[in-house]
């Protein structure tokens, strides 16, 4: 080998050096920004989705009306904190020809939940706790039936504006969804000559309500044409 073939070959391998030295810097700069975000997104507080059903149930309790509404609430991202609900609360806004004096003042009263029974074919419901706080992280979704009641009150024929509000820990603001419920003249006379804790059930989802035009997106008794 020639002094110009060992300058190549030197020259050769101080390049490599110097390559595999800024690779082997950029990779732990990489490294180390992913750590970074990785440590913050964990700092942080959970960000909660909260989303309504398709169906919503209720029907005639006492001399009022129990009201049935199971969110799904859950978190896409992992943190090392948890997020707390503290409490819900349920509001019906009557709008249109109904008087606004018939708005209900609705208390959550339980949390429960709906189990098939494989002998009977029927789907019955189950109490499961107070209503009380839950924790809501990544591997911790929720889907309680909230039972909401109101006292000396029952639907009138008409629309109304609900929405449902869950209150969290640490001073943050409340989680609210709204929505619409139509409740026709046919609907309200189920529901007024109903026997104790009957439920009804009312959708968003139905093809032909969609099709109708006429405030599709809201929740409508099943048996409406």
């Amino acid at each position: 080998m020639n002094d110009t073939d060992a300058g190549a070959t030197e020259f050769r391998r101080t390049r490599f050096d110097s390559v595999h030295t800024w690779a082997a810097t950029l990779a732990a700069v990489v490294a180390l920004a992913f750590s970074i975000y990785n440590f913050t997104e964990l700092q942080q507080k959970p960000r909660i989705d909260v989303t309504l059903p398709h169906l919503l149930r209720t029907g005639p309790v006492g001399n009022g009306t129990v009201f049935q509404i199971q969110p799904t609430v859950s978190t896409r991202f992992k943190t090392q904190d948890v997020e707390v609900i503290l409490d819900a609360h349920l509001e019906l806004t009557p709008v249109g020809a109904i008087p606004s004096s018939k708005k209900p003042i609705f208390y959550w009263h339980e949390t429960g939940t709906y189990v098939y029974d494989f002998n009977s074919d029927q789907i019955n419901y189950s109490w499961t706790s107070d209503p009380a706080p839950f924790i809501v992280s990544q591997d911790k979704p929720q889907q309680p039936t909230l039972v909401f009641w109101a006292e000396d009150w029952t639907f009138q024929p008409g629309q109304y504006e609900g929405s449902l509000q869950l209150s969290r820990s640490g001073n943050r603001g409340p989680l609210t969804e709204k929505f619409c419920l139509d409740v026709s003249k046919k609907a309200a006379d189920e529901i007024h000559g109903a026997g104790q804790r009957q439920i009804f059930f009312f959708r968003d989802d139905l093809p032909r309500f969609h099709s109708s035009g006429k405030s599709p997106d809201c929740y409508r008794r099943e048996t409406d044409y």
